[in-house]
């Protein structure tokens, strides 16, 4: 089941294993750098349906750090079209991108410098958010967003969005986890506004919903949207399940495609507790009652569960990211198991 083909629109996924975004902390003034070449062709040459990649911000003050992709400038489509257009005459394989604004997670050092560290003044730049509210300990008190910010923000995703669908994207995902601006927007944690943007569940998931409206306006139909959501922020007085139910089911109803279940992340260190496929329930039961085509990522690493997860139609694909880094041939090794015909090169065929 898991190297079935999964027909979303018209774009055609050989099989049900995606490989997840993964922060390099590698690009030069936002474009991608030769790591970039190097990194993704070895990704894209695993046995895996669709490659998406990192978390790209849609302006500058959305970066995490100095060293993020970003996709808002000329310069930084005219580099990611030569890159995107390297790989697919490389690899069989379709492309994805994921856009983000990091919000108060912003203007820190790359994690390969200094892990969960905030730039020290002299260096920064400002961050925003929906309220004023640090994001831990030391970390910057962020600028409360105003109406007009938002409504620019808006925009920001939307132009990002038509740069992708110009650079021949086949997929492309929008950030609404992982402590960054929209998942900043829909948590109780860090949304304490009093207008519309801000309370009631209604009212903290509008400007994910709005910036989805948006997009889906100009994403082609005949190609892939999807949204990151979470699942839980793993605290007392967080999101809930239900909560990602009721934004799974607005976004299908606004014409995305499938969402993908994450969790956690607000704040540094959570009550989330880590094992392998720790997210599957969360995932499941907000499939069921969205009824939304659903993926997730988190500690998938046995093949026995993989194959189960998408064999009993818990979830719909899986997206992998770790596993790949410390195991490239782990999608061939579970073809071989399966004995799949026509994945694994004939080169490798006796040596995996």
């Amino acid at each position: 089941m898991i190297f079935k083909k999964l027909k979303i629109n018209n774009t055609v996924l050989k099989n049900r294993i995606v490989i997840s975004p993964m922060c390099q902390y590698s690009s030069k003034n936002g474009s991608p750098s030769k790591w970039h070449y190097q990194h993704l062709n070895s990704l894209s040459s695993t046995g895996a349906s669709m490659l998406i990649l990192e978390s790209t911000a849609v302006d500058k003050i959305g970066r995490i750090s100095n060293s993020d992709m970003c996709l808002y400038n000329n310069t930084h489509e005219k580099k990611l079209k030569n890159l995107i257009e390297f790989l697919k005459k490389k690899n069989d394989i379709k492309y994805g991108i994921q856009i983000s604004h990091s919000g108060r997670k912003g203007s820190s050092y790359e994690p390969l410098v200094k892990f969960n560290t905030p730039l020290p003044k002299n260096k920064a730049w400002k961050i925003l958010a929906p309220s004023p509210l640090s994001r831990a300990k030391k970390w910057p008190e962020p600028i409360e967003m105003t109406k007009k910010q938002i409504k620019d923000l808006i925009k920001k995703f939307k132009n990002t969005s038509i740069r992708a669908k110009r650079i021949g994207f086949d997929c492309l995902e929008i950030h609404m986890a992982h402590g960054y601006l929209l998942h900043q927007f829909f948590s109780p944690i860090s949304n304490k506004r009093s207008d519309e943007y801000g309370g009631s569940l209604k009212n903290r998931s509008r400007l994910l919903q709005e910036i989805a409206h948006e997009i889906r306006k100009i994403w082609p139909k005949n190609k892939i949207l999807g949204a990151r959501i979470t699942g839980t922020d793993h605290l007392k007085g967080g999101l809930s399940v239900k909560d990602a139910t009721s934004l799974a089911q607005n976004l299908k109803k606004i014409g995305l495609d499938y969402i993908s279940v994450s969790s956690g992340g607000i704040i540094p260190l959570t009550n989330m507790k880590q094992k392998e496929a720790f997210r599957l329930d969360m995932a499941n039961k907000i499939k069921k009652n969205s009824k939304f085509l659903t993926t997730m990522s988190g500690m998938i690493t046995k093949h026995n569960i993989a194959d189960y997860m998408v064999k009993k139609k818990k979830i719909d694909f899986i997206t992998i990211a770790r596993i790949i880094i410390k195991n490239p041939r782990w999608i061939y090794q579970l073809a071989k198991k399966q004995k799949i015909k026509n994945l694994i090169p004939k080169q490798y065929s006796r040596l995996i």
